[in-house]
């Protein structure tokens, strides 16, 4: 629930270009992407257009029912001569035809009801599109973001890796000049094997992440893409300055989700009403036109008889409910059920929108702390590694705790990476719930 419908804000315009043939794509254009082939998009649209059509025939209860219908046959042998009404051992033919116009005047409110809910169903699909693309959203900026840590990743390590390899070419100079032991370049030794290690499994990882994000927008191929090199800064936010209650009572306001279980009640309630509404006599007016015409040879003229055979029919039809055993009754007990239900349910997203909030307003307090304090790491140890490799260059300390300062100032520096990103996601995250205008900061 946290990370619901949040990294979808971290939009930025940049536009989208090749380089040879590998395609670069920001992380807008990469959202932009997965909205138009996402497959669950596509069926929730799909549900949208369903809905409609289920309002357009609420619309059409309200139209008359228009018929017409016509036929010919021929009669053989001993029958009524439908001219004469005589019986008469012929054979003739004859055409019939007519119109009728049924029309709804009452039905216990029903179609109002079901026009009501027609418009209410349109509008539960759009939040669900709406939450659905909130979630696709969410795939593609995690996916996107992992990338760009791996991608961070990937550099320190190389860069660390460089680092190594002049360090042994040194180590190899000062035992030449017998400042060194022939010892001390097998620590050395085994330090670069281990950072070309980290190299290649960082590379794996950037692969792994650009993998995920292909599939995500269904790209055959994930090596036929990069993403943009963009770096994000450290923003300020004084979201903290609001308490979580305030936080969630604004985002009770907006949630895509909390709209959505208050629309499925409203549906229910009409559910109700239209159950109710069989219970009622209901009312329908009806109108019908018929002729016919004999092709006997002493039959008048065609037209005579169309208008000598001519009739019409009108009147009002009233049905009156009685007794259809449990069915009416069993009927408004489900949509009843159904009413409780779905208010339930709407009471269990409430809370878990405040469970939500409350836990990602604690996860930036302690992203802030851990950021600040992942800082401090990276430079003391930062200067600690600094003093060791002057200290090593010098003969004074050896290839073992030279090693071991190197490795804890790596781990701090990969450290300090991840805790950089976990602060703006969790930052991002709270600043989304309370509805403020998300973006995510540059570096000039």
């Amino acid at each position: 629930m946290i990370e619901k419908n949040i990294l979808f804000t971290f939009l930025f315009s940049t536009t989208l270009f090749s380089q040879g043939n590998i395609e670069i794509i920001s992380l807008q254009d990469a959202i932009d992407i997965a909205l138009e082939k996402n497959i669950n998009i596509k069926q929730s649209e799909l549900n949208l257009k369903n809905s409609e059509l289920s309002k357009s025939d609420a619309i059409g209860n309200f139209l008359p029912n228009i018929g017409a219908s016509a036929n010919h046959q021929w009669n053989v042998g001993r029958g009524i001569n439908v001219t004469t009404n005589i019986i008469e051992e012929i054979t003739t033919q004859f055409s019939s035809a007519s119109a009728s116009v049924g029309l709804p005047v009452y039905s216990g409110s029903r179609n109002v009801y079901q026009l009501h809910r027609a418009n209410l169903e349109i509008l539960a699909s759009k939040y669900q599109l709406e939450d659905i693309k909130d979630d696709v959203k969410l795939f593609v900026a995690n996916s996107y973001l992992q990338i760009m840590f791996n991608k961070e990743i990937l550099k320190v390590q190389k860069s660390q890796l460089e680092i190594t390899k002049e360090e042994y070419k040194r180590t190899k100079d000062l035992i030449e000049s017998g400042i060194f032991s022939p010892r001390q370049i097998f620590e050395i030794e085994a330090n670069l094997a281990s950072q070309e290690q980290n190299v290649v499994l960082a590379e794996n990882n950037l692969r792994d992440a650009k993998l995920n994000l292909a599939q995500v927008l269904l790209i055959d191929n994930y090596e036929s893409f990069d993403i943009a090199d963009e770096d994000f800064s450290i923003p300020f936010s004084d979201i903290l300055e609001n308490s979580p209650k305030e936080i969630y009572e604004k985002a009770k306001t907006f949630r895509n989700d909390i709209k959505l279980a208050e629309t499925n009640i409203s549906i229910a309630e009409k559910d109700i009403n239209i159950a109710k509404s069989f219970r009622l006599p209901s009312l329908t007016s009806f109108y019908s036109f018929n002729t016919r015409v004999s092709y006997l040879d002493n039959a008048p003229s065609f037209n005579d008889q169309l208008d000598f055979n001519k009739g019409q029919t009108y009147g009002f039809g009233l049905n009156i409910p009685i007794f259809q055993g449990k069915a009416i009754s069993n009927n408004i007990e489900r949509s009843k059920i159904n009413l409780d239900r779905l208010k339930f349910q709407y009471e269990q997203e409430k809370l878990n929108l405040e469970n939500t909030i409350n836990q990602a307003y604690n996860d930036l307090v302690g992203a802030i702390k851990f950021y600040e304090a992942s800082n401090k790491t990276v430079k003391s140890l930062e200067s600690a590694f600094e003093d060791a490799s002057d200290r090593f260059l010098l003969g004074s300390l050896n290839s073992f705790d030279f090693i071991q300062s190197k490795q804890l100032y790596e781990a701090a520096v990969s450290e300090n990476i991840r805790a950089k990103f976990d602060y703006i996601f969790r930052l991002k995250v709270l600043e989304f719930y309370f509805g403020l205008p998300l973006s995510i900061p540059m570096d000039n």
